[in-house]
């Protein structure tokens, strides 16, 4: 088999030939998979909050966010063509530096992003849920609908969920039908005089806070909506061509990029900034003022559920297999191994990611309860920026590695550079806009891996004779 056709082979357990991933997914199939992979959560709900550390000049924090994204998915390029296997950043982190332990954090810290990112959803869906059918319920009420939706979703993955590519474009598609909506609302706002343009260029922060530091935070809180594209490289076994990866990843990126941009213009443009900061559902906002006389602002929360809803969905479900993976590669207590003897499902794995976004929820909502989205989208940022730097490193320790596809993409060596310096500044307490609780969250969770790491690992010793490794880190997804 040439280099330019790897496969990832599944045992098929009766002794015949092991099989391969179908590759289904030409160029456009793909293409909305990217695009659906980086909608969602981040910009239906902290467009607002954005917005309220820089002013009416929401739109660049975005854009610096965007351009910072798109460096590292340079570096995914180059590394997903060169090592075409669904494994992502553990699998770069492990050939790159070897340390099975530095593996395990980087592993970690991605299930932990996808906790993070997963409580950030269901308390969007709660709020979205409360608007949409004008209930007066804030703060505890909505933070027990919170919890009330990710027991629904626990459920789901215990029955077993079946990922389809097609479910994934219907679901983009709502998404994009739901922004597009506010875009079109926003220039009809503009157009009739109901908005007023001038405010985007209004740079306006808390305090006395400096200009430098308020955009350095809003980009890391704004890094929220473009996080997504990492996760694309898991399909790179059933695409019909991979070596299409980096244009259809930048094409990706790009459209997302002008649709974020175009939101927060006609968001600030329409709505007043006090307003928008202090909304849980700042799009809904958008349509309500831009389209008064429509009843266009009783469907909208309900689109927005559909998207963040599949985002909890789909990261959960990450969380609890990549769980799942650790525990079959003996890098995690063997109990998260267990399955469910009709349906398949890691039930222990599924319950434990649970029962921590439940805590996530609960004592942010309890303790922070005007930062709660902010705070856990924050995190999500915080975890996926250190991951992202790790990527980068190894991007330019493995151009020496001549092991992979040798006509593998190859992202100018500037770049990868450049995303080291950015991953890290932003990763700094002077991007948290919430001071302190964005790193207690990442290291409580990171935290709880370790403890599960060093049990691991006298277990091992005792009872296998053997240190804690990853045997085949390809397999954790």
């Amino acid at each position: 088999m040439s280099d330019k056709e790897p496969t990832t082979t599944i045992d098929a357990g009766d002794g015949q030939q092991p099989e391969t991933l179908k590759r289904v997914m030409g160029p456009k199939l793909l293409l909305l998979f990217i695009v659906g992979d980086i909608l969602g959560t981040g910009v239906y709900a902290l467009t607002g909050k954005v917005a309220g550390q820089v002013g009416g000049a929401g739109w660049a924090p975005v854009i610096l966010a965007f351009l910072i994204a798109l460096i590292t998915a340079f570096s995914y390029m180059e590394l997903v063509t060169k090592y075409p296997q669904a494994a992502g950043a553990a699998l770069y982190t492990h050939k790159a530096f070897g340390v099975h332990f530095v593996t395990f954090l980087v592993a970690f810290a991605v299930l932990s992003s996808g906790i993070t990112s997963a409580s950030t959803a269901s308390n969007v869906f709660a709020a979205n849920l409360v608007a949409g059918f004008g209930w007066d319920i804030s703060g505890t009420g909505v933070m027990w609908i919170a919890l009330a939706f990710l027991t629904l979703i626990a459920l789901i993955n215990l029955r077993g969920v079946g990922e389809s590519v097609w479910f994934n474009v219907v679901l983009t598609l709502i998404e994009l039908s739901g922004l597009l909506l506010v875009i079109v609302v926003g220039f009809f706002a503009l157009g009739s005089g109901d908005a007023d343009f001038s405010r985007v260029m209004i740079f306006e922060t808390e305090g006395d806070k400096s200009v430098f530091l308020a955009v350095t935070g809003a980009t890391a809180l704004a890094f929220f909506s473009m996080v997504g594209f990492e996760d694309s490289v898991n399909m790179v076994e059933e695409t019909k061509d991979p070596s299409v990866f980096p244009k259809i990843m930048l094409s990706g990126l790009t459209i997302t990029g002008i649709i974020y941009v175009l939101v927060s213009l006609v968001t600030v443009a329409a709505v007043p900034i006090g307003v928008l900061t202090e909304s849980e559902t700042p799009l809904l906002e958008v349509v309500r003022e831009g389209a008064p006389g429509l009843p266009i602002d009783t469907i909208f929360p309900f689109m927005t559920m559909f998207a963040v809803a599949n985002s909890a969905l789909i990261n959960m479900l990450m969380a609890s297999r990549l769980l799942y993976g650790m525990a079959k590669q003996d890098v995690l207590p063997p109990v998260f191994a267990k399955v469910l003897a009709g349906r398949r499902s890691p039930w222990v794995s599924i319950l434990f990611t649970t029962l921590i976004a439940f805590a996530l929820i609960f004592v942010v909502s309890t303790v922070f309860p005007e930062t709660v989205t902010a705070s856990l989208g924050g995190t999500t940022s915080l975890l996926l920026l250190a991951v992202f730097a790790v990527v980068n490193v190894a991007v330019l320790l493995l151009r020496k590695d001549k092991s992979g596809n040798p006509d593998h993409f190859k992202a100018p060596t500037v770049l990868p550079w450049i995303g080291v310096i950015t991953c890290v500044f932003l990763v700094g307490p002077w991007a948290r806009l919430d001071e302190l609780i964005q790193y207690q969250i990442a290291a409580a969770l990171v935290g709880i891996g370790v403890v599960l790491w060093i049990i691991t690992w006298f277990w091992n010793r005792s009872t296998k004779g053997t240190s804690t490794r990853f045997r085949n880190p390809e397999e954790l997804t």
